[in-house]
């Protein structure tokens, strides 16, 4: 960062320099309409904006240069960085200045399949609002409707089935989103919600598993007793 402050009085800090480099470099672009190139101290000045959540340095290092798209840690974008950090402020800025929301990191990450296997919601909100590619897997070949169920993410199950995820998907290990929410489930109420909504969506119960088990095998063998009925209901 030292030759971004280079000519600084000792009264600056490093937020109002890169405020004033952010306004120089507006007014050259609104000049020339050439956007500067981005920069390693540009990019880390991006990064490091992103997580301190701090939208106003988003915007100075994207003023300044900075790629939106640049490869940190992991391989991550800095809006998967932002997701990751659960940053809404950060991840906002990001996507509103045109941040690429199905881009992956090394772990194939993107903001949308994350936030969504994680049920942060406005995050999710946000992917889905600008262009998140609903039948993109993440490193188990599964859709972000898979872990979601998991998990008994009810809010974001309802927002990825709305957003036409599909039901059906299996993923690497065999498992679909219902099946999913039974094996790893406790079959407490949250999950009879996911899966209440999964089956009203079209889920198919006689979907077997890799070792040939339905949804209702599993929880009959698992002893969740209300799911048994609700699956029982629905054959």
């Amino acid at each position: 960062m030292t030759g971004a402050l280079a000519g600084c009085s000792s009264s600056d800090t490093p937020v109002t320099s890169t405020i004033a480099a952010s306004a120089t470099t507006t007014a050259a672009v609104s000049i020339t309409g050439v956007k500067p190139p981005s920069t390693p101290e540009s990019e880390r000045a991006l990064f490091d904006a992103v997580d301190r959540n701090d939208p106003a340095a988003i915007t100075a290092a994207l003023a300044s240069g900075a790629n939106i798209e640049a490869r940190g840690e992991g391989e991550r974008t800095p809006l998967v960085e932002a997701t990751k950090n659960d940053a809404v402020a950060a991840a906002s800025t990001l996507i509103l200045a045109g941040a690429d929301v199905n881009a992956k990191d090394s772990m194939q990450d993107s903001a949308f399949l994350y936030s969504g296997a994680e049920g942060l919601n406005e995050i999710l909100a946000l992917t889905l609002a600008h262009g998140a590619d609903v039948d993109s897997v993440n490193r188990y070949g599964g859709t972000a409707l898979i872990p979601a169920s998991e998990h008994a993410h009810v809010e974001s199950v309802q927002m990825l089935i709305a957003a036409g995820v599909p039901v059906n998907h299996v993923n690497d290990p065999g498992w679909t989103a219902l099946l999913e929410a039974v094996v790893y489930g406790d079959g407490s109420a949250r999950y009879i919600d996911v899966i209440t909504q999964l089956l009203d969506a079209g889920a198919d119960p006689s979907i077997r598993d890799a070792s040939g088990k339905t949804a209702l095998d599993n929880a009959e063998s698992r002893g969740q007793s209300d799911v048994v009925a609700l699956l029982q209901s629905r054959s």
